[in-house]
C-alpha cells in the first residue's frame, strides 16, 4: 500500500508545468503531504509521455491541435478524452488515487471520474472558467449547443464533492447554477508564486525607446490580443508616439495572424512578438516594462475571470491598462486605468494617458504592490486549498519506514 493519500489531478487545456495555477495547486499538495499525479495533454514543448518533476507524477497524452472553431474544438476535446480515459486507468493501477481533481475548461471531465466516483473516490471540481459564457463569447450565441454546455456544467457540480472558485463571481456560478451548499465552495484564487527580489531588468528589450509596454497571456480568439496590435499602430501612425516599444508574450492558435497584422499594419519595428519564452525571460521583462496591458474584451465570459496577466503585473508592483471588466476591476483595485469600451484607439489613448502620467503610475505601483501582498498572495489561496482538501479526504496517518505512525501535515 502506498504511505501517502494519492490525487489525480486532469487538466485539459494547458500542459503541466506551463499551467502555472495547475502547478502551483500540486507543489502545495505535494507539501501538505498528498501523492500528487497529474495528467495534462502534449502541446506547447511539453511531449514526454511520462516523467516526474519535483516528486510529482506527470502523464501526458496526444491531443489535436489547439481549437479554432467549433469542429477544432469538437476534435481537440474528443481526442483529450480518450487519452484521459486511457491514462486514468494507468494511473488508478499504479497510484490508487483516492481524490480526482477536475480543472475546467471543458466541463465534461466528469465521464473522467463517474466510473471512479463509483468505486468511492472524491471529486474535486476546480472552476478555472464558466464554460457556458466562454462558449458563448467564442461562437457568438445560444444555441442548441450552448444548451449542451450548460448541461455538462450541471452534471459537474453533480459529480462533485467539492468545488474550488477562482474568485467570488465564479463562486455565485457554483452556488446558483451549479446548486452547491456554501460550505462546498472555496475561493482559491489563482496568484504568482515568484521571488521578485531575484529578477533583474533587462533595458535592451527597450530597444532604445523610452516606454516599454508588456502583455502576457495566451493567443486566441478571445483574448483581444488584436486591440493590442491596432493599439500600437493607432499610437506611432496617428499620434505619432515613437518613444513606445511594445513585448507581447505568449501564443495561442491566433499568434501567428497577430504577427501577420502587425507586418500588413506596419508596426515591426515597434511590436515584438516572440512567442513562447522561458520564465527567467518572462519575469526579466516584467521587470522592465514601464505599463502592462490586459486586452481581454469585454462580455459576460470575461466579466468573470480573473486573468492571471492582472496579477503578475501587480506581483512586479507594475501599473496597467485594461478593458472595464468585473474581476478585473476587483483584482487591479486602484492600481489600473480602465477602458470602458472594446476599442483599439480607446485602449491606445489611454496607454499614452497612463505612460506620460509619472506620478500617477508610481502610485499605481505602491497600490498593487500593496493590494498583491496583503490580500491577493498565494499563501492565502494555499490555506484555502487545504481546507478545501480537508474537508473532501480528510487524511489518514501514515507509517513510515520503522511502522511508526506519522501525523499528516494539514
Amino acid at each position: 500500500m502506498p504511505s501517502k493519500e494519492a490525487i489525480l489531478i486532469i487538466v485539459e487545456n494547458l500542459p503541466v508545468p506551463l499551467d502555472r495555477r495547475v502547478w502551483q495547486e500540486s507543489c502545495a499538495l505535494r507539501d501538505a503531504g498528498y501523492e500528487v499525479v497529474v495528467i495534462c495533454p502534449k502541446m506547447r514543448g511539453y511531449v514526454k509521455s511520462e516523467e516526474v518533476l519535483d516528486g510529482i507524477h506527470i502523464y501526458r497524452h496526444w491531443i489535436s491541435s489547439e481549437a479554432g472553431g467549433l469542429v477544432g474544438f469538437v476534435a481537440e476535446y474528443l481526442s483529450a478524452l480518450w487519452g484521459e480515459f486511457r491514462l486514468c486507468w494507468k494511473a488508478w493501477i499504479r497510484h490508487r488515487f483516492r481524490l480526482i481533481h477536475l480543472c475546467n475548461p471543458p466541463d465534461i471531465l466528469f465521464l473522467q471520474a463517474l466510473p471512479f466516483k463509483l468505486l468511492g473516490v472524491k471529486v474535486i471540481y476546480d472552476v478555472h472558467d464558466a464554460w457556458p459564457e466562454m462558449f458563448e463569447a467564442k461562437f457568438g450565441g445560444r444555441g442548441p449547443l450552448y444548451w449542451l454546455v450548460r448541461g455538462a456544467e450541471r452534471l459537474t457540480y453533480a459529480c462533485s464533492d467539492t468545488v474550488l472558485a477562482t474568485n467570488e463571481s465564479v463562486r455565485g456560478i457554483a452556488l446558483e447554477r451549479g446548486g452547491k451548499e456554501s460550505n462546498e465552495v472555496f475561493v482559491v484564487r489563482t496568484a504568482p508564486k515568484i521571488s521578485v527580489q531575484e529578477v533583474q531588468p533587462d533595458p535592451a528589450l527597450k530597444k532604445g525607446r523610452k516606454f516599454l509596454v508588456g502583455y502576457v497571456g495566451v493567443m486566441g480568439d478571445a483574448d483581444g490580443v488584436r486591440y493590442a496590435v491596432e493599439a500600437a499602430e493607432h499610437l506611432v501612425k496617428r499620434m505619432g508616439r515613437t518613444d513606445i516599444q511594445f513585448l507581447l508574450m505568449g501564443t495561442g492558435p491566433t499568434h501567428g495572424d497577430l504577427v501577420a497584422l502587425r507586418d500588413r499594419l506596419g508596426v515591426k519595428d515597434w511590436v515584438d512578438l516572440p512567442g513562447r519564452v522561458s520564465n527567467e525571460f518572462l519575469f526579466s521583462a516584467l521587470k522592465t516594462i514601464d505599463l502592462g496591458i490586459s486586452c481581454d474584451p469585454i462580455n459576460p465570459y470575461n466579466d468573470h475571470c480573473t486573468m492571471n496577466k492582472v496579477l503578475e503585473y501587480m506581483a512586479f508592483g507594475k501599473p496597467q491598462v485594461l478593458f472595464d471588466l468585473k474581476e478585473g476591476r476587483f483584482s487591479a483595485g486602484e492600481a489600473a486605468r480602465y477602458v470602458g469600451e472594446n476599442s483599439a484607439e480607446a485602449l491606445a489613448v489611454a496607454i499614452a494617458q497612463a505612460l506620460d502620467d509619472e506620478a500617477g503610475r508610481a502610485e499605481m505601483s505602491q497600490k498593487a504592490l500593496e493590494r498583491f501582498r496583503n490580500e491577493l498572495n498565494w499563501e492565502r489561496s494555499v490555506q484555502q486549498l487545504r481546507l478545501a482538501y480537508g474537508r473532501t479526504l480528510p487524511m489518514q496517518p501514515s507509517r513510515n519506514e520503522t511502522g511508526a505512525i506519522q501525523e499528516p501535515v494539514q
